[in-house]
C-alpha cells in the first residue's frame, strides 16, 4: 500500500502522447521453430547448447518475433555465422540501413494516425542501440520522412531497454518547454549488431537468442492538444535514477565482432529490491496535488518487459493482480524484448484493453498509472501518466 494518492488535476501545459506507430522487418520467427533454424544457420551441432536454448525459448514466454536477419543476409555475409571474425563493418552496414527503414515506416504510421502534416513536427528525438555512424540516424530519418531542416534533433544512443522511456522523458520536457511544439519520438532496433553463433564460452548469449526481437516504434508528443488531435496519455512527473556500482550488471561492448552483451543473473533481483523505492519517489513528487491512500493495484502498469523474471518480480513486489501486467506480457509474447521499442507496443495493448472494456460497457480501467523501464547503469526510468482513453 502506498500512503499517498495523487489527486490529479487537468494537466494544462502537460505533455500528451498524441499518436503511436510501429513497424517491423519482414522476417517473422516462430519461437517453436527458432532452435532448429538457428543451429542450422550457424552450422552448430552441440547437443547441450541446443537443449539449453530449447529450455530458454520456453521460459522466456516469447511466441513470435520479427527479425532483420534472413537467409539472404547470411548468404551474402556468411562470416556473420562464424566465430571470431571481424565483422563490425558488415553488421553496421546492415543495421544502419535496416533501423532507418523501420524508423521511417513507424514514424509514417504514427504521423498518419496523428492526422496533421509532417511539416507541423518541430522536434525529433531518435533512440537506437543498434547503429553507430556520423551523421546519426536522426538525419536519415528526418530526410526519409521529409522533416524540415529547421527541426530540432536529439539522439539517444546505447540506452538499451530504457531508451524508449528515456526518449519519452526527453520529448516530454521539450514539449512542455516549447509551447506549440510537436515532438516525434522514434526508436529503432535490430539484433544483427550482436548476432553470433552459439558457443560454450558464451552461454549467456543464448538468453538473447531466445528473448530479443527487432522493430521500431514512434510517438507524437505535444502539450495543449488541438481540437483535431486525440490525446492518448497525459504525462505528469518523469524521473530517472541509476543504481551506484551496478555498471557491470548490464554490460555491452562494441567489438570487432559486433556488440557483446552480458546480463547478470542478479538483474531481476536488483530491480525487485529497488523498484518500490523508485515508484514511491515517482508518486511522492506529485504529492502537492492532494493525498489519500492508494493501493498500487489501483494504478495501470506499462512496464518494459525485459523478461518474464523481471515482470514476475515486479508483480510479486507490489502484490499486483495478474491482469496488471497483461499488456507487458502480451508485448513480450508477440514481439519479444525489442529493446527501446517495446514500450510503444505495451502502450498500444493498454489502449486496446481499455477500449475493449469500454465497448463491453465496463469501466475502462484505472486512469492513473506508471510507465517504467530498466536499462544499463542500472538505470530506472519512470513516468507518472494518465490514461485518457478510459
Amino acid at each position: 500500500m502506498f500512503h499517498k494518492q495523487i489527486l490529479m488535476k487537468n494537466g494544462v501545459g502537460k505533455a500528451n502522447i498524441l499518436a503511436l506507430g510501429k513497424a517491423f522487418p519482414h522476417q517473422l520467427v516462430m519461437q517453436d521453430l527458432l532452435v532448429d533454424g538457428y543451429f542450422k544457420d550457424t552450422n552448430c551441432d552441440d547437443p547441450e547448447l541446443k537443449r539449453k536454448l530449447t529450455r530458454l525459448c520456453k521460459t522466456t514466454t516469447v511466441k513470435t518475433r520479427y527479425v532483420v536477419m534472413s537467409q539472404e543476409i547470411l548468404n551474402k555475409y556468411p562470416e556473420l555465422a562464424l566465430e571470431g571474425l571481424p565483422t563490425v563493418k558488415q553488421r553496421l552496414d546492415i543495421c544502419n540501413k535496416a533501423v532507418t527503414q523501420m524508423a521511417i515506416e513507424a514514424s509514417e504510421s504514427c504521423i498518419k494516425k496523428w492526422g496533421r502534416p509532417v511539416s507541423d513536427i518541430t522536434h525529433l528525438v531518435y533512440v537506437s542501440s543498434s547503429e553507430a555512424r556520423l551523421p546519426g540516424g536522426d538525419i536519415y530519418l528526418a530526410k526519409g520522412i521529409g522533416l524540415s531542416p529547421d527541426t530540432n534533433r536529439v539522439m539517444l544512443y546505447f540506452s538499451g531497454c530504457s531508451g524508449g522511456v528515456a526518449g519519452l522523458r526527453v520529448a516530454k520536457d521539450i514539449a512542455e518547454n516549447n509551447p506549440g511544439s510537436r515532438v516525434l519520438l522514434a526508436t529503432s532496433e535490430t539484433t544483427i549488431i550482436g548476432y553470433k553463433p552459439p558457443s560454450v564460452k558464451r552461454p549467456y548469449d543464448l538468453v538473447g537468442v531466445a528473448l530479443f526481437g527487432d522493430g521500431a516504434g514512434a510517438m507524437i508528443i505535444g502539450s495543449d492538444p488541438t481540437r483535431s488531435e486525440r490525446p492518448l496519455f497525459e504525462l505528469h512527473t518523469a524521473i530517472q535514477n541509476f543504481l551506484p556500482d551496478t555498471e557491470k550488471v548490464i554490460d555491452g561492448r562494441l567489438t570487432e565482432e559486433g556488440i557483446s552483451f552480458k546480463l547478470d543473473r542478479e538483474l531481476p533481483e536488483i530491480i525487485e529490491d529497488n523498484v518500490k523505492g523508485f515508484c514511491d519517489k515517482l508518486l511522492g513528487q506529485f504529492g502537492h496535488d492532494g493525498i489519500v491512500d492508494i493501493d498500487y493495484n489501483d494504478l495501470f502498469w506499462a512496464v518494459h518487459p525485459g523478461g518474464p523474471a523481471i515482470l514476475n518480480r515486479i508483480e510479486k513486489k507490489f502484490n499486483l493482480g495478474p491482469e496488471k501486467l497483461s499488456a507487458s506480457r502480451r508485448a513480450l509474447a508477440d514481439y519479444g524484448n525489442a529493446s527501446s521499442n517495446t514500450i510503444v507496443y505495451v502502450l498500444e495493448y493498454l489502449i486496446e484493453e481499455s477500449l475493449k472494456k469500454r465497448n463491453e460497457g465496463k469501466d475502462g480501467g484505472p486512469d492513473l498509472g506508471l510507465i517504467l523501464a530498466f536499462g544499463p547503469g542500472v538505470t530506472f526510468e519512470g513516468i507518472l501518466t494518465r490514461n485518457l482513453i478510459v
